[in-house]
């Protein structure tokens, strides 16, 4: 079920357009990455998605409902996080939380407790929000997001800040929310290897264009996978014995070869077994997949060069 669409979306500041004919489209319990450089148009795309400012044209649907015509039974369904959380810096964490818990008449005791446990943020119940680190002010924002356990969660840079063990902890949360709960997480961030480690779907913008969306699956399928081997110095000799099974391999770093040919990346073991026997022994042998940070870079390249 569809929970989250843009149909042309467009934001334009005079004559400037910071998004421009943007259309995308989020499924239930899909967690979805929406990548760009910073001034891209990502967190006025999360404005325009929350209502927080009216597109030029074009539409935002959340649940299959306009945002421009819902009431404000809507947002008790929707959790949200955009650049920098804020909260009472002379108020607790608790306070913070128990606040947030009454303005959405919440049953604080239940509420409360909950979220600040799923964030670990129990040891921190008690300190005032301004003696808070970074990371803990960052996840006092996702409590405030989660407080009210909505069925999306709309979330800008939720990441920024945390600690390794931080980052680890949110992604595994935000997994949990989608696979088992059926939540619908639309995120954004610049940690673009993290994305891909939770991403199911992911949504590329550049100088606000959409250039691309593509499932998991569909990047593990494209993205590109080299194999590379090491014979020491003899590079000519393995090339020869390679080129002769109908394998093309060329040097590169460190005077490494390289093959591309799908066969020699899904059986590494056939070229190795294929040197062996032709009495050039392997040093190396390593498969290696495009990262999304190189995808992602590789494609708003090729849109600069084509503009």
């Amino acid at each position: 079920m569809e929970q989250i669409r843009t149909e042309r979306l467009t934001k334009r500041y005079g004559t400037v357009s910071v998004v421009q004919d943007v259309s995308l489209s989020v499924q239930q319990g899909e967690v979805y990455g929406f990548l760009g450089l910073n001034g891209a148009g990502k967190t006025t795309t999360i404005r325009t998605l929350l209502g927080m400012i009216k597109p030029t044209s074009g539409d935002v649907f959340l649940f299959g409902n306009r945002v421009s015509e819902s009431g404000s039974r809507l947002w008790n369904q929707v959790g949200y996080m955009v650049e920098m959380p804020a909260a009472y810096p002379g108020f607790t964490v608790r306070e913070n939380l128990l606040l947030m818990a009454k303005l959405r008449g919440l049953k604080p005791s239940d509420s409360v407790d909950r979220v600040m446990k799923e964030l670990n943020l129990d040891a921190y119940a008690d300190r005032k929000a301004k003696f808070l680190s970074l990371g803990n002010m960052q996840k006092l924002g996702l409590a405030k997001a989660l407080l009210h356990n909505p069925d999306i969660l709309i979330l800008d840079e939720p990441t920024n800040a945390l600690d390794p063990a931080g980052i680890v902890e949110i992604r595994e949360l935000l997994i949990r929310l989608a696979k088992q709960e059926g939540k619908t997480v639309f995120i954004s961030s610049h940690i673009l290897e993290e994305v891909a480690k939770m991403a199911t779907r992911i949504g590329i913008i550049h100088k606000g264009v959409m250039l691309q969306e593509i499932t998991a699956e569909e990047f593990e399928t494209i993205r590109q996978k080299r194999l590379y081997i090491g014979v020491g110095g003899q590079r000519e000799a393995a090339r020869v014995v390679l080129a002769d099974k109908g394998y093309q391999a060329r040097e590169v770093k460190e005077g490494l070869l390289e093959l591309a040919d799908e066969r020699a990346v899904r059986h590494p073991e056939c070229v190795a077994k294929l040197l062996a026997d032709a009495g050039l022994p392997l040093s190396l042998l390593k498969v290696e997949e495009e990262e999304l940070e190189s995808y992602f870079l590789k494609t708003i390249g090729a849109k600069e060069v084509r503009a």
